[in-house]
């Protein structure tokens, strides 16, 4: 069945259906909890459970790939960590797991049923090298009626909606199919009133030629996440420029305290340089354009196998910003007050 604009109008809608934004509570407004993110030439359908014991500094730093760490279809597994975030005082997860990375709709149902989190879905297409080749000669409509069905019908072959436009994946160099998706994604925001949220490249100019893309394609930018801003934007000028444009700025990889990122030339800052950073967009009167998460991907970063877990942020990050001074109004807006809004069909 199809869902009209204005029976979602002032709801947030999670994979179980529509539900009263007031409900969401402490949100995670960036995570994965059944996905693969291994390259699409090297997947292998037999793999199961995670990476043997003694590895994990290894694959932590990027130093050897293993694709039972890029890759989580377990959904006792995610219901567990998912478990995990609701006992540490959490109860929403934003979950992007799109095209391109094995999404499982039905798996969702199951871990929201088992563990009473709210779960919304997102939707579209993750960045180019992931894509499906049938998608490379579609247009820009057709990416648009597949994301405005995924949120007001079901996706991926399910009637499970979808509560968010996005991630959106971009790489470097920004390739034409992935502007398609993104204008694609424009206009599915303004059919259904969603918020989007994007994955920009990994290039520190990348984020500012989005809103300009999205300014010129009629975006929402009070709605439209600029996602992992922790591993994108590095000086003051770009960011501040960013927070005055008006878009949603999201430190999404709270708990990666190492240094290494991936392959990328990017020295990745801690927890409390995150934090710093988002002290000063706060000071500029920003409060409101700030959201967190963990992007939790691989499967070292669950806690059964070591890692930071779902919880990160409730049992260590909140404690650690009441310490540094951090009023309970700024903590509110950012774990729940934003992402309540942003969740929130307009």
């Amino acid at each position: 069945m199809r869902l009209t604009r204005d029976a979602m109008r002032g709801k947030a809608q999670t994979v179980l259906g529509l539900l009263d934004p007031a409900e969401l509570g402490p949100t995670l407004m960036h995570e994965h909890l059944i996905w693969n993110i291994t390259h699409p030439a090297q997947r292998d359908p037999a793999i199961t459970g995670g990476p043997e014991p003694g590895r994990y500094w290894d694959l932590l730093n990027g130093q050897e790939p293993d694709i039972r760490n890029t890759t989580q279809k377990d959904r006792a597994v995610a219901a567990r960590a998912t478990a995990e975030m609701m006992a540490a005082g959490g109860k929403t997860v934003v979950e992007l797991t799109i095209g391109g990375l094995e999404p499982d709709p039905e798996g969702l149902v199951q871990v929201a049923r088992e563990t009473g989190a709210h779960i919304v879905m997102g939707c579209g297409h993750y960045v180019h090298d992931y894509q499906d080749p049938a998608n490379h000669d579609r247009s820009v409509d057709s990416f648009a009626r597949e994301m405005i069905d995924q949120v007001q019908q079901g996706a991926w072959g399910t009637d499970v909606r979808a509560g968010i436009v996005g991630e959106i994946g971009c790489q470097w160099p920004w390739t034409d199919l992935e502007k398609r998706v993104l204008a694609g994604a424009v206009i599915a925001q303004q059919e259904t009133g969603a918020a989007l949220t994007i994955h920009p490249a990994r290039h520190e100019d990348h984020p500012w030629m989005l809103v300009e893309f999205l300014r010129a394609h009629g975006a929402d930018l009070s709605r439209t996440i600029i996602d992992h801003i922790d591993r994108t934007i590095f000086d003051d000028d770009r960011l501040f420029r960013l927070a005055d444009a008006g878009v949603i700025l999201e430190w999404d990889l709270f708990g990666q305290e190492n240094t290494y990122y991936a392959h990328a030339d990017i020295d990745m800052p801690n927890d409390g340089m995150r934090l710093r950073a988002i002290r000063r967009v706060i000071d500029r009167g920003h409060l409101a354009q700030v959201v967190i998460s963990h992007d939790i991907c691989h499967t070292i970063q669950f806690s059964e196998w070591g890692g930071h877990g779902y919880a990160h942020i409730q049992k260590t990050v909140l404690p650690h910003m009441r310490k540094r001074g951090w009023s309970e109004a700024e903590i509110e807006a950012i774990m729940v007050g934003n992402p309540r809004r942003l969740l929130t069909f307009i």
